[in-house]
């Protein structure tokens, strides 16, 4: 997966992070697309959803964010996603694309 293609998956996510992470990869920040392995949006969402509630009971306040991406992968369900991540100059971003990648899933 090439940056271009990166860059149109992204612009399928409104949220504020997938916004962040592409505006980063227009300004050349580094990424990286992990195409060896896929893993189950519900198994994502079980362990994210874990993290939040997690960081709720003692008083962590979670990256803004995390509840969207929460979302996102309930509403994928058994769908098979790919990682990415976008190293940016400010944070790193997470990124949760679809098995045929043409649009992003979830970022954070």
């Amino acid at each position: 997966m090439n940056r271009d293609a990166l860059q149109s998956a992204l612009t399928q996510d409104d949220s504020v992070s997938a916004r962040a992470a592409l505006a980063e990869l227009e300004a050349g920040a580094d990424f990286q697309v992990f195409l060896n392995q896929t893993a189950s949006a519900r198994q994502l969402w079980a362990t994210w959803s874990w993290r939040h509630q997690v960081m709720l009971d003692t008083g962590v306040t979670p990256r803004p964010g995390l509840a969207e991406v929460i979302a996102g992968l309930e509403a994928a369900g058994a769908a098979r996603v790919y990682m990415a991540t976008v190293t940016g100059s400010q944070r790193r971003f997470t990124i949760f694309l679809s098995e045929d990648l043409t649009h992003c899933v979830a970022c954070w």
